[in-house]
């Protein structure tokens, strides 16, 4: 008996261990390019290209058993639209399959299923213990019937812990004009596509089949967030909002170039049931750190908009494009890190005559669940030269966030389909 319960008690540790080396692989095994993969990183960071999926690459999820899941704009020339890869020990990967027929943006993991979506319907795959898609070409489809239009049309989602899942649904306008992006034209009384766009719905995890009559609006008067992720330290949804463009070229009398080239902000913002962030009606302006009234309703750049609107919980400068948002919760990074919000900016194409800007991975900081402090740069040089970022030419356009077992970071490209991984080598 007592030989029994030792052999036991042997392989269960063994069993531990086993897995414990397996899902915290240690970065020193991992090779950073001997060009950083072309970024520039702080003083301790490196980097490497994992591999190239010829594609838009939007968002991605990495399981601990290595394998990478990445959703595609678009299918491939295969009709494949998520592309798994697996990875070696030196942190490069070879494509291992691919499988749904649809395009879209968003992928996620979570309770023994992996979530995708496409521009108008939300999908999951049953997963095994090795997080593998057991059925690949029978999805369950959870979503369906959800609006969308010529701009603004991807489907960003997150998932909470209590089996809910929130969806981003973006205006297919800029600012609910009478005739979308004209001179001096107005908005549309009261705004009526926020009824079913605008804003992020709430949805049931598990249920199939549902549409909008099944889920509620959970907060409204939102443009379109690319960026999504649920902060575990305060159990809270967080977005990055797409600002409005066109200040200038609608209203000229009003807005020099330059003015329409920085304003209004890129705003994160802290969600909960009931809120209202203001869009179309107001927009947030960084530089004044007011919230004004939209000229569309009435504003001169000046005109404060109602208090009622939701503050952001941080901005950003004009027209960057954030189109990821991951809360860093590993170890490998120094402790300034734990807790904070990485940021990709994909980067801007409407700051002319001014110089484009973006097409980087910023850091804010956060505490106790709120943003503190300045946020700076951390992955910059995807681009491919300062010459390309101001032009609006750049060779890689950061979009997806993903962190490792290990507490990797990982960047798509949506511009060539780059995968990079950022790992922390100082000892």
């Amino acid at each position: 008996m007592k030989s029994k319960l030792s052999r036991s008690i042997i392989i269960l540790t063994a069993l531990v261990v086993s897995v414990t080396l397996y899902a915290q692989k240690p970065a020193a095994d991992v090779i950073p390019d001997a060009d950083n993969a072309g970024l520039k990183l702080p003083a301790g960071f490196g980097a490497l290209k994992v591999a190239e999926t010829g594609a838009k690459a939007r968002h991605l999820v990495v399981t601990p058993q290595g394998d990478i899941y990445v959703k595609l704009a678009k299918v491939n020339k295969e009709g494949k639209g998520i592309l798994v890869f697996h990875e070696a020990v030196n942190g490069k990967a070879e494509l291992k399959s691919g499988f749904g027929t649809y395009g879209g943006t968003e992928v996620y993991l979570k309770n023994g299923y992996l979530y995708a979506s496409s521009n108008t319907e939300v999908f999951r795959y049953k997963v095994n213990d090795k997080n593998e898609v057991i059925n690949p070409d029978q999805p369950e489809k959870i979503i369906t019937g959800l609006k969308a239009g010529r701009q603004h049309e991807t489907k960003s989602f997150a998932l909470d812990n209590d089996d809910n899942i929130y969806v981003n649904i973006g205006a297919w306008f800029n600012s609910c004009q009478e005739k979308d992006r004209g001179l001096h034209s107005p908005g549309i009384p009261g705004c009526p596509i926020l009824d079913s766009m605008g804003g992020v719905w709430q949805f049931k995890a598990d249920k199939l089949n549902q549409t909008y009559g099944d889920g509620v609006r959970y907060a409204t008067g939102l443009r379109n967030m690319v960026g999504m992720d649920w902060n575990q330290q305060d159990n809270q949804l967080f977005v990055m909002q797409h600002g409005r463009d066109n200040l200038n070229s609608s209203w000229p009398e009003l807005y020099t170039t330059k003015q329409s080239a920085e304003l209004p902000a890129e705003c994160l913002y802290a969600l909960k049931k009931g809120d209202n962030a203001g869009w179309p009606f107001m927009y947030y302006d960084q530089i004044q750190h007011k919230k004004i009234l939209a000229p569309e309703y009435g504003g001169d750049g000046k005109k404060e908009a109602d208090a009622k609107f939701l503050d952001p919980a941080a901005a950003y400068p004009g027209h960057m494009a954030p189109n990821g948002l991951l809360f860093y919760t590993g170890n490998q990074f120094p402790a300034k890190y734990k807790n904070g919000a990485f940021i990709a900016f994909h980067g801007s194409w409407n700051r002319a005559p001014e110089p484009q800007a973006g097409y980087f991975v910023v850091f804010q900081p956060f505490k106790n669940g709120k943003p503190d402090g300045d946020w700076e740069v951390f992955a910059d040089g995807f681009s491919g030269s300062p010459e390309k970022t101001a032009a609006g030419r750049a060779d890689h356009r950061p979009c997806g966030l993903a962190q490792g077992a290990d507490g990797s970071l990982y960047v798509t490209d949506d511009s060539k389909g780059t995968i990079y991984r950022i790992i922390y080598t100082k000892k």
